[in-house]
């Protein structure tokens, strides 16, 4: 109708039909037909008035349709119209015209029709419009391989981008992983960044954040959760499968890829790190947002950051809460290094709380044990108190305890010691202990005794001098004379010459 009383329009003016084509981007026969029509109708005469759009459709007609298939589903149209009351989906119509009515179009074919007939509802999306520092949501994306420089090599990273929603300024950070103390500490370094903390976090179900993704009752990493109480924030994660809920952190992840990552070459990640709050900076904070159509950066601090909460006194310390199983060894594993627990406490299983300084073992809310966390993995921390007092007092016997005993029992037991700890310490270990446990059953004076014998006749071995404290031989005086076997010299009882045969004789 628009076209057609344009159209009348300008031959009311006196354009020409070739000019009237060219602007309405019409065929000029068409023009031409419409010209003798409306001058058959009057349309045109000069002071007349411009005729009401029922009069033009009643002159000229309805503007042409463009052509249309017959859809191949129209001789089955009685059939859908009926599945389609009954609520059947199309798919199943599909398989019930080709199988029950010898359908041979395309499961296209009947989506189309049945699209046509009943047009499907339009999708509806209630944009969510925030206070000023009221939330943010929090997001990673990949942006491809970077270079570790602790390893010198390259390694998928991640962009953790954190976006205020009210102003859309951002905190971006690159990282080789989604681990809940990087987790941790990103928000942490988000929150200084800004200043100030939003009353509300919006995350994605990670594992660091969420333990299991519900629709209604997520459930919430507890390390995460002690920070959002220590900070005073709360979590709210968005719904399964639904990222549309935090399009504002999805649009800022795909900017930072297209324009930051984008084309760019860097040495390593700490040098695209020393580069990237400059580019949150003068780049992405003084754009014109495209939906607040204001640089996020102004917005910011002018309106948002003033409303974000105060940042506590502390920062929160706490990297990871994680189950852990008390081993035989009275020890815990935590990222490949080993804690002890009390003995007690073996086999059961405990909340290892992992600071960055300190490693706590809980036992439901008792602290059971503390120690500082290890720089690597493969260290061992390990209290004596926490074994029974016999492992306890194995452990405490190191080979210069044992020579320290040793000494107090007397001189032949100190030789004794020294004699063994000489050839392999660590194998004859064993044995020094057991022979120093002797005093605790036989007294000191009898373990001296004993072990002066043992010297004596030259055999130290803890099973000998047992044997002398078991046969009362330690009582008894030691010989005037050295002991024939020590003074005895080794020698062949038959002459070589009897083991060889003779050449000529052939005798042995």
């Amino acid at each position: 109708m628009n076209y057609l009383r344009d159209l009348i329009h300008r031959l009311r003016v006196g354009e020409s039909e070739r000019r009237i084509a060219r602007d309405l981007r019409i065929s000029r026969i068409t023009v031409h037909r419409y010209h003798e029509l409306a001058e058959r109708q009057g349309f045109l005469k000069p002071g007349s008035a411009m005729p009401e759009d029922s009069a033009i459709v009643a002159a000229l007609g309805a503007a042409p349709q463009p052509p249309r298939t017959v859809s191949t589903v129209e001789p089955y149209a009685e059939v859908v119209q009926q599945l389609l009351d009954q609520q059947v989906e199309m798919v199943a119509i599909f398989q019930r015209l080709r199988d029950d009515h010898g359908f041979s179009g395309s499961y296209s074919s009947v989506r189309r029709y049945v699209h046509r007939i009943q047009p499907p509802e339009p999708r509806v999306v209630v944009r969510v419009q925030t206070a000023p520092g009221e939330e943010a949501q929090v997001d990673f994306g990949p942006v491809g391989r970077l270079l570790d420089p602790a390893t010198d090599r390259l390694r998928p990273a991640y962009a953790f981008v954190a976006t205020l929603s009210y102003s859309r300024h951002q905190y971006a950070e690159l990282v080789f992983d989604q681990k809940v103390s990087t987790w941790i500490a990103l928000h942490r370094r988000a929150f200084a960044s800004w200043g100030g903390v939003p009353r509300r976090i919006v995350p994605d179900n990670l594992k660091a954040a969420v333990v299991k993704a519900l629709i209604h009752d997520p459930v919430l990493g507890e390390a995460y959760r002690r920070m959002a109480q220590h900070y005073g924030f709360v979590i709210s994660p968005t719904r399964p499968h639904t990222a549309r809920h935090k399009g504002k952190v999805e649009n800022g992840v795909h900017y930072l890829q297209r324009n930051f990552m984008a084309g760019q070459d860097f040495a390593d990640i700490r040098v695209a790190n020393q580069r990237l709050p400059i580019w949150v900076r003068e780049t992405a904070g003084t754009r014109d947002h495209g939906t607040t159509h204001q640089p996020p950066l102004r917005l910011f601090l002018e309106h948002e950051q003033a409303a974000l909460l105060p940042l506590p006194p502390d920062p929160f310390t706490l990297c990871e809460i994680r189950p852990v199983k008390a081993h035989p060894d009275c020890h815990v594993v935590i990222a490949g290094s080993f804690y002890s627990v009390p003995y007690r406490y073996v086999g059961q299983t405990l909340d290892a709380h992992v600071g960055e300084r300190l490693v706590q073992l809980f036992a439901s809310q008792e602290l059971v044990a503390s120690h500082e966390r290890s720089l690597g993995p493969g260290e061992w921390h390990t209290r004596l108190e926490h074994y029974p007092a016999s492992k306890a007092a194995y452990l405490e016997r190191t080979p210069e305890r044992c020579r320290q005993l040793a000494v107090r029992v007397g001189p032949a037991t100190h030789q004794v010691v020294e004699t063994l700890l000489a050839e392999r310490p660590l194998d004859r270990l064993r044995a020094v202990q057991a022979v120093l446990r002797l005093e605790e059953t036989v007294g000191r004076q009898r373990l001296e005794a004993a072990c002066a014998r043992a010297l004596y006749f030259g055999d130290v071995r803890y099973r000998r001098i047992k044997h002398i404290l078991n046969s009362a031989l330690d009582q008894e005086p030691l010989p005037e004379a050295a002991p024939r076997l020590a003074q005895r010299s080794f020698a062949f009882a038959r002459p070589a010459a009897d083991f060889f045969v003779s050449v000529e004789g052939g005798e042995r």
